[in-house]
C-alpha cells in the first residue's frame, strides 16, 4: 500500500444499479466522502434481475481507474453485501407507484429493510454508519435498526440532507449570494411534504458580516409561506420537469451526510433523521430530522433553540405523520 495511505475499509451501496447510485458511486470511489487518504472496497447489491446492469457499473468503475478503489463486490445477496462494512447507504427501496397507497408502501419496503436491517446485525462492523436513504427514509431506517438490535440505534440515520440543500440553494437565491455564504438552515421532522424547512436560525454573510437570515430576507410571509411550500414540494417539481425523481441531488446530499458523519461538520449545523429522544417536543422513538452537530462520528441534537407557536404547529404535523408511519411499518413486522 502507498505510503500515507490507511487500511481499506468495506462501503456497502444498495439499490446500486440504479439512478442515484449511478452518480454516488463515483463520489465515493473518487475520496469525496471518506477522504483522499482512505482507500475503498465498494460492496454493489442489488436484485437479481438487475445484475447484468450491475456488470455495467462495475466496467464503469473500473474504467474510472480510481487509485482509492481498491476492491469492487457486485452481489444479489444482502449477506455477502453488509459482510464487514463499515458505511452503508440503503438507496435501493420499492418506489412509489401510481395509485399505491403510502401503507402499500411502506408494506413492501419494511420487508425489504427487515432483510437488511437482520444482514447488517450479522455480518457488519458493530460501529457501522447506516444512511437511509430509499424512502420512506425516516421509516425505513427505523425498521433497520429494529432489526439489527447488536448495533447502536444512533448509528441509523435517514437523509434529510437534500432537503438541506435545497433549502440552503432557495435562500441563496433570494439573496443573490454564493450558497457557500448560507448557514444553519433547519430540516426538522420527516422527509415528506409535511416536513418543516425553517430558516428562523440560519445566517448568511453579506459584506463580510454575519447577518440572520430573517433580517436580511425581510419578510416574514416568504419565509413561513413561500420558501416552506417550494421546498416540501421541490421533489414533486424535479419529477414533473425530469419525469424522474431526484438523483444527482440526492446522491450529492447522500454523499454530503456521510462526508459530516466521517469527518464532523464543525461549527455548522446539518439536518438528519436521528432517532428521537424527544427534544422539542417531537415524538419519541421514531426517525425524526434535527439539526445536529457531528465530532468522532457522533451527532449531537443542538440544542436550546427557541420553538415558537407557529414552528410547534408544523413539528406536531410532522410528527403525526411519523407516528402513523411507525405504526403502519410495526403493524406488517407483526404479520
Amino acid at each position: 500500500m502507498e505510503p500515507g495511505l490507511l487500511e481499506p475499509i468495506r462501503v456497502v451501496v444498495t439499490g446500486a444499479a440504479g439512478q442515484i447510485a449511478y452518480s454516488l458511486l463515483y463520489q465515493i470511489a473518487k475520496g469525496d466522502v471518506f477522504g483522499a487518504n482512505q482507500p475503498i472496497i465498494i460492496h454493489l447489491l442489488d436484485i437479481p434481475l438487475m445484475m447484468d446492469v450491475l456488470q455495467g457499473v462495475v466496467m464503469e468503475l473500473v474504467d474510472c481507474a480510481l487509485p482509492l478503489l481498491v476492491g469492487i463486490v457486485p452481489t444479489d445477496d444482502p449477506n455477502v453485501a453488509f459482510k464487514g462494512v463499515s458505511a452503508a447507504f440503503l438507496v435501493g427501496s420499492m418506489p412509489r407507484k401510481q395509485g399505491m397507497e403510502r401503507k402499500d408502501l411502506l408494506s413492501a419496503n419494511v420487508k425489504i429493510f427487515k432483510v437488511q436491517g437482520e444482514a447488517l446485525n450479522n455480518h457488519a462492523s458493530k460501529d457501522v454508519k447506516v444512511l437511509v436513504v430509499g424512502n420512506p427514509a425516516n421509516t425505513n431506517a427505523l425498521v433497520c435498526s429494529k432489526y439489527a438490535p447488536s448495533i447502536p440505534r444512533e448509528n441509523f440515520t435517514a437523509m434529510t440532507r437534500l432537503d438541506q440543500n435545497r433549502a440552503q440553494a432557495e435562500i441563496a437565491s433570494q439573496l443573490k449570494v454564493g450558497v457557500a455564504k448560507v448557514k444553519n438552515v433547519v430540516i426538522w421532522g420527516n422527509h415528506s411534504s409535511t416536513q418543516y424547512p425553517d430558516a428562523r436560525y440560519a445566517t448568511v454573510e453579506l459584506n463580510g458580516q454575519s447577518v440572520s437570515v430573517p433580517e436580511a430576507i425581510k419578510n416574514d410571509k416568504f419565509l413561513k409561506e413561500t420558501f416552506v411550500d417550494t421546498i416540501q414540494k421541490r421533489g414533486a417539481a424535479v419529477i414533473a420537469a425530469r419525469k424522474m425523481s431526484s438523483a444527482m441531488s440526492a446522491a450529492k446530499a447522500a454523499a454530503d451526510h456521510m462526508r459530516d458523519i466521517w469527518q464532523g461538520t464543525g461549527d455548522r449545523w446539518v439536518s438528519m433523521g436521528v432517532i428521537s429522544d424527544g427534544s422539542y417536543g417531537a415524538p419519541k422513538d421514531v426517525v425524526f430530522s434535527f439539526p445536529v452537530t457531528i465530532s468522532n462520528r457522533q451527532w449531537k441534537i443542538v440544542p436550546n433553540l427557541q420553538i415558537d407557536d407557529f414552528s410547534k404547529a408544523k413539528l406536531e404535523i410532522t410528527g403525526k405523520e411519523l407516528l402513523e408511519e411507525r405504526d403502519d411499518a410495526y403493524s406488517v413486522c407483526e404479520q
